[in-house]
């Protein structure tokens, strides 16, 4: 039972690690994230493993966190706000070709991450040729162009 508590509560210290962290963390890694990631991942191993190194021991963890997943999963389908709460709300960053400096301050999302966005994915070089420019959920900025 031990390790099932300390997989559920490594999982929630995660969660709000990368909640606190913001989506930014999700929109690229360079290589001090993948650095950072991997000494994470190592530091949670031996946080849920301990000094037991057996097979079951670590299958009994993953189906674990698997079960705790799934749990969050529903959560998210079925109460009315845990989807909000859990992943956030898509962030609208510019409307009209004009940033909204405050919601692109509390996103840490600089207007060079929205130009990235735009060109990788619509090839638009302007801010103002970008209708709305939206940080979804994933972490992902989602660029919709001015129509002519």
């Amino acid at each position: 039972m031990d390790m099932v508590l300390r997989a559920v509560a490594i999982y929630l210290v995660l969660m709000v690690v990368f909640k606190i962290a913001g989506r930014r963390t999700l929109l690229q890694m360079t290589s001090f994230d993948l650095i950072l990631l991997l000494i994470i991942s190592e530091a949670t191993q031996q946080a849920l493993l301990g000094s037991d190194f057996s097979v079951t021991g670590a299958s009994l963890t993953i189906i674990t966190l698997v079960g705790v997943d799934i749990i969050f999963g529903n959560l998210k389908k079925y109460v009315k706000g845990a989807e909000n709460l859990i992943d956030g709300t898509p962030v609208v960053l510019v409307e009209n070709g004009q940033m909204l400096e405050n919601k692109m301050r509390e996103a840490d999302i600089s207007r060079d991450d929205i130009l990235m966005s735009a060109r990788n994915n619509q090839g638009i070089a302007e801010l103002a040729e970008i209708k709305f420019a939206i940080l979804e959920r994933n972490g992902h900025i989602s660029i919709i162009p001015k129509t002519p």
